[in-house]
């Protein structure tokens, strides 16, 4: 937009209009269209640039006003066009604001020296009082930041990353603070030093200070009553309401915080639910969830997670500082009242009930539960494979994501049986049968560390992490025949340890040479490392083949997989997968039978259970 000075007619329409410039040359306005008119009680100092006013702004649902300036004062500050701005009771300082805004009954929009935005801040997760392992910014994902957390010890990756990171920020920095197009703040006490992106709705927010809002027109954000915000990141989709208080936090695409929520030193990424509890140096990941007052997220690692209520965990042993922490894999749930003395590590898809001491480490025994049951700590392996909890969770999260295609940063595989799952499967049928063939078959219990396992969960275990092998084997080669991987891999990247790196499910192997590149310099810039993330997403079927295809010789104690052996597994697969169901409706039938669901609900759910038989050709 061009600007010009104001004419001797312009500011005599100002002065009768009880408008005053400290310098009326420094106030440019545009070259064409600009109506002086729709300014009334404004006081200028500094720099102005003032757009065009030529459109009526709806301020609620069937009340416009014309756009214009009233009670306001302004200083360094640029208007587009069509804005709404009034009844601003302290001032505007040093901001730059978009087209058709609306900006009524706030106190203080101001940027001062020195601001960043909430970018580049160092984030201590997991360990609280830790020197800091994730660097908050503009373009992190979950992947970005789980792998930082993870290697940050490695002085010469943290210090690659951290000069990756700071040429970002250097090439996208402001020199104010700014407002984009359609941004709409009401009712609001304090805004300093933060950027506020199109789209966006603030209304009745407490305060937010050195804050980056990331809003977007397919997937704005809202502010709402009474939130408090500090060195804070908030990404596209996501809003956060009634009182929440964060600091020093990064919250990613299409979360939900609520209800006087608070947070310290945490990130939040794509689809997490958090209300009313508190979280601190928590790490959680895609579709965490916690909805009760009393819940605490605490020096914890999660992702596909639900915190019932109380739930809480221990990072403080009383003697060098809360310091401690742990993992709790995918998919895991905690109980009501549900406890964790960490240093703790949860295995994937796992329900812990109780107050577990002990300082668990399952990981090498997913889908179990933990029970403690006095000073008694037991231990059911595979128990969770065949609930109903987990038929609803596996297929509702892909239901879930509200993200918009073009605002999905974050990746976000959904498999719940992939090689990082099915590799601990494998490895945790072969500790109970190691177990059994130790103990013999003649005992009531097992130990597995400081845990009991019962010898019928035992022998369950076996029978349940065996049927999930032969439903993941049979899934995988039914989809590798239907996309053409069929046969040899034409890869051996995929053979050996997989992670799950917040929703990436990968190769060890691939992460490791990401880190070997970022440190030697092969990527340069931030967005390399992100592609690569992508790279590694685009290729997960082929590496997932590679991994797969081994474990089907090695199961099956075959060299090659003929046209007879993929029968045998397909047969294997359809049979394991009808068990698999079958046991998901002996768990709902006896909830049902507990009396208080209803009919219709359990009818309802049978149903799709019946037509899971489809999926199988």
């Amino acid at each position: 937009m061009e600007f010009r000075p104001l004419t001797e007619e312009e500011i005599r329409i100002f002065e009768n209009n009880s408008c005053w410039a400290e310098d009326w040359n420094r106030v440019l306005v545009a070259s064409e269209g600009f109506q002086p008119k729709f300014f009334h009680r404004v006081m200028f100092y500094g720099d102005i640039r003032l757009g065009r006013f030529e459109k009526n702004v709806e301020v609620t649902k069937g009340f416009v006003k014309h756009s214009g300036i009233n009670d306001a004062t302004l200083r360094n500050v640029s208007v587009g066009n069509n804005c709404l701005i009034e009844k601003i009771g302290n001032y505007i300082n040093n901001y730059s604001i978009g087209d058709d805004c609306v900006i009524t009954n706030i106190s203080v929009l101001e940027t001062t020296e020195g601001a960043t935005y909430g970018e580049g801040n160092l984030i201590s997760v997991l360990n609280e009082v830790g020197d800091g392992n994730l660097i908050s910014f503009h373009d992190l994902n979950s992947q970005f930041a789980a792998f930082m957390v993870k290697h940050f010890t490695d002085k010469d990756l943290k210090n690659a990353i951290r000069r990756l990171i700071s040429e970002e920020l250097t090439r996208t920095s402001h020199d104010c603070g700014t407002i984009g197009n359609n941004v709409k703040i009401t009712n609001t006490k304090e805004i300093t030093n933060t950027i506020i992106q199109d789209n966006c709705e603030i209304s009745g927010a407490a305060r937010l200070s050195d804050c980056t809002i990331l809003s977007s027109p397919n997937a704005s954000v809202y502010i709402g009553t009474g939130v408090i915000c500090e060195n804070t990141i908030i990404s596209d989709g996501t809003s956060v309401i009634n009182s929440v208080k964060m600091q020093d936090c990064f919250v990613g695409e299409a979360c939900h915080i609520a209800n006087g929520f608070t947070a310290s030193q945490s990130v939040f990424f794509a689809n997490s639910y958090m209300s009313n509890g508190e979280a601190c140096a928590a790490f959680c990941g895609p579709f965490s969830a916690s909805h009760h007052k009393s819940s605490l997220l605490i020096g914890g690692m999660f992702s596909f997670y639900n915190a019932g209520s109380a739930t809480n965990f221990s990072n403080h042993a009383y003697k060098m500082g809360p310091m401690h922490w742990g993992i709790l894999e995918r998919g895991t749930k905690t109980a009501s009242g549900s406890y964790v003395l960490m240093p703790a590590t949860i295995g994937t898809f796992s329900v812990c009930f109780g107050k577990l001491m002990h300082h668990p480490n399952t990981q090498a025994l997913p889908f179990s539960y933990l029970i403690a049951y006095g000073d008694i700590m037991y231990l059911v392996p595979g128990r969770n494979i065949t609930t109903v909890g987990l038929y609803r969770d596996i297929r509702k999260w892909p239901k879930r994501d509200m993200r918009p295609q073009e605002s999905q940063k974050s990746i976000v595989n959904f498999d719940w049986l992939s090689p990082f799952s099915v590799g601990e499967v494998i490895r945790g049928k072969k500790i109970l049968e190691n177990l059994k063939q130790a103990s013999g078959e003649n005992v009531s219990s097992y130990n597995f560390h400081e845990y009991v396992i019962n010898a019928s969960s035992l022998k369950k275990g076996i029978k349940y992490y065996d049927i999930a092998l032969r439903i993941y084997m049979g899934a995988v080669l039914k989809r590798a025949n239907k996309w053409g991987f069929f046969g040899k891999p034409e890869t051996e990247i995929g053979i050996g340890k997989w992670n799950d790196l917040s929703g990436l499910l990968l190769p060890e192997s691939e992460e490791l040479r990401l880190l070997d590149d970022i440190k030697n310099g092969t990527l340069e810039t931030v967005q390399e490392v992100l592609d690569r993330f992508t790279e590694i997403n685009d290729n997960y079927r082929k590496y997932q083949w590679a991994w797969t295809y081994r474990l089907i010789l090695d199961y099956y104690g075959i060299k090659e997989i003929t046209d007879a052996d993929a029968a045998k597994i397909k047969e294997d697969y359809i049979e394991a997968r009808r068990a698999w169901i079958a046991e998901i409706r002996k768990d709902a039938e006896k909830e049902f039978n507990m009396g208080d669901v209803e009919e219709e609900v359990f009818t309802d759910f049978v149903t799709k259970l019946d037509h899971e038989i489809d999926y199988e050709e």
